[in-house]
């Protein structure tokens, strides 16, 4: 995209994620500030938790972020079907594999 703006060519990136006291109507320990930038735009949030529970959360947010700014979609995670549906897939793939080899020789 080479007429993107300035700032849209910047990713989301981690500035900080420090120790906090928790966020004001907020009762626990363990909280902790972040802040994400793209370019001067800042975003200020609060996690509870560990710090490296906390960091793989904020790490998740500006992948996501990211991904959203461009335009990407995630991956959608499938799952074989199981008994007799699943035979019946896989007896279909090795069928298209072997009419592909055919092809192909």
């Amino acid at each position: 995209m080479a007429d993107e703006s300035p700032m849209m060519a910047e990713a989301y990136a981690i500035v900080s994620i420090e120790p906090s006291e928790a966020p004001e109507n907020t009762e626990g320990s363990d909280w902790h500030c972040y802040v994400i930038a793209q370019g001067p735009n800042e975003i200020r949030g609060f996690r509870q938790g560990k710090r490296k529970a906390v960091t793989l959360d904020v790490e998740e947010i500006v992948a996501r972020l990211n991904e959203r700014r461009t335009g990407k979609r995630s991956r959608v995670h499938l799952v074989m079907p199981k008994g007799k549906k699943a035979e019946e897939n896989k007896k279909a793939e090795e069928n298209k594999k072997a009419a592909e080899s055919k092809k192909a020789g």
